[in-house]
């Protein structure tokens, strides 16, 4: 039986694209493969956070069809080596034109580690999370948590963090800065609007 296109695309992406991606990441270069074209396959941002041990990448098969689909791979550093613990896929969404900060789900799973600990350990083990965040073009860095990140150059990321099992759903607080290290605006862990679009909305209304 041929399993669907974009099944076997995900194969390809763990088995092969996803350890290159992870490496020009680790040495400061960019994330899409040079030898595919982005028409194909755009990787939009990578992120790996090496003193946790974590990671997250973002890309977008066919970006230019109706079809366009979006998946985002999680790793983690697992046995001496950066290790796929698990990938969420959808829709691509519509880029918008974001004043300040938005943030669309990402992805999350259980840490490796679950398959080290006693048969309960599926409900204790750490998560890893991601999400995927917009910004304005005044915004320089972003601080997620107790991490900075550079926003200059590039108005989509994705971030990833790891958290106990029991605060699996609540995201680190982001905070986003302007070129001069002003803040801009912010986003609480369980918050839908960051407090710049919220102020907007207020002045907004009659």
């Amino acid at each position: 039986m041929r399993l669907p296109e974009r099944h076997l695309w995900v194969g390809q992406w763990v088995e092969v694209l996803l350890p290159g991606v992870v490496r020009r990441v680790l040495k400061g270069g960019e994330p899409q493969p040079r030898w595919l074209p982005r028409r194909v396959l755009t990787v939009v941002s990578a992120d790996i956070d090496t003193t946790a041990g974590v990671g997250a990448v973002w890309a977008v098969w066919h970006p230019s069809s109706a079809r366009a689909r979006e998946h985002i791979a999680l790793m983690e550093w697992h046995e001496e080596q950066w290790r796929c613990t698990g990938m969420g896929s959808g829709p691509a969404d519509d880029p918008a034109d974001v004043d300040v900060l938005e943030i669309r789900d990402g992805a999350g799973a259980l840490s490796l580690t679950r398959y080290l600990g006693p048969p309960d350990s599926v409900s204790t083990a750490p998560w890893i999370g991601s999400v995927k965040v917009r910004v304005g073009p005044g915004v320089g860095h972003l601080l997620m948590g107790d991490r900075l990140i550079d926003a200059h150059e590039q108005r989509e990321l994705v971030a990833a963090w790891i958290s106990a099992h029991a605060h699996r759903k609540t995201r680190p607080l982001i905070v986003a800065f302007g070129r001069d290290g002003t803040e801009l605006s912010r986003i609480g862990p369980r918050d839908g609007l960051d407090t710049h679009t919220w102020a907007r909305l207020r002045r907004e209304l009659p």
